[in-house]
């Protein structure tokens, strides 16, 4: 019976251990933050317009998760005009990841149902054949870039909830 309960005992740790947390970290003092599974470094850089960019990114399992957060220099007013800004800057980022094939992207929505911001989902295939499912978030002076990839099929319910997952700061 003992031996029992000790392996029951190994089995309940092992299985904890291995579970994921999922909660909110800051993206640096951009005063944007995020919902994810691991604790991603943040590093900051600038655009070519001089429009401060957050990043970072971590790995858990087979999946790696990253998030962009992007401070206008230049707030875009128009949120139409701001949505087309966002395709422009995925654009940009599926260029730079050698993606091969995308779906397209899918317009329209809100993030948290609020009516202030706009975003966009796609899926995409690089060229080492990994997987990714982006999406992309504004209100019109952020951007919120979050994508997940994988060798692998993505763990589609543990992604969306990291992908919708984007918070803006208070206004």
């Amino acid at each position: 019976m003992k031996l029992f309960k000790l392996i029951l005992f190994f089995l309940i740790l092992s299985i904890s251990s291995q579970s994921q947390t999922f909660k909110k970290y800051a993206i640096g003092n951009s005063g944007c933050s995020f919902y994810n599974y691991c604790d991603a470094k943040i590093l900051i850089e600038y655009s070519l317009d001089s429009s401060k960019v957050f990043k970072g990114e971590c790995i858990v399992g087979d999946v790696t998760y990253g998030v962009i957060c992007v401070k206008l220099l230049q707030p875009v007013i128009d949120l139409t005009a701001a949505e087309d800004m966002l395709i422009a800057y995925s654009e940009y980022i599926k260029n730079t990841a050698e993606i091969k094939r995308t779906a397209g992207y899918g317009k329209g929505h809100r993030l948290n149902n609020n009516e202030n911001t706009r975003g966009i989902i796609d899926y995409w295939e690089d060229a080492d054949n990994d997987k990714w499912k982006i999406k992309a978030w504004t209100d019109g002076s952020y951007i919120g870039f979050m994508y997940a990839y994988s060798s692998k099929d993505l763990p589609e319910t543990k992604v969306n909830a990291f992908l919708n997952g984007f918070v803006l700061p208070n206004k």
